[in-house]
């Protein structure tokens, strides 16, 4: 299994789920991201705001805000690599990143002869 790091700009709080501004994208990601989870890879994420320590320790992140600043955040890396700058991947990307395949979409499928309003009588 794959460990994904995360290194967000500065939030409100650890996901950025928060305040009066949310920015629509960050409750999808926090879902990918706990879907990763559940797919048994580690997952580790830091708010600059919070854990700027962590942005210190790893010398590529450090490196990247040193020469590009907080506009290259968010960075994802995987077992070490850089995969993104400046964005939030989407699910797909993130699964092509940990298992080279995209990831399994579930969805509802309608029974043979049947369709979602019913059948039609004539």
């Amino acid at each position: 299994m794959k460990t994904v790091q995360v290194y967000d700009k500065p939030m409100c709080c650890s996901t950025g789920v928060c305040g009066p501004d949310v920015d629509p994208v960050l409750p999808q990601f926090a879902a990918d991201l706990d879907w990763l989870k559940s797919q048994g890879h580690q997952v580790e994420r830091y708010n600059l705001a919070q854990q700027p320590q962590a942005f210190i320790e790893n010398k590529s992140i450090h490196q990247v805000l040193s020469t590009e600043g907080t506009d290259s955040l968010p960075v994802v890396v995987i077992d070490g690599e850089i995969m993104s700058r400046k964005v939030y991947p989407s699910r797909d990307t993130l699964a092509v990143w940990v298992t080279g395949t995209p990831a399994k979409q579930v969805l509802p499928v309608a029974k043979a002869g049947g369709g979602c309003c019913g059948t039609s009588g004539g």
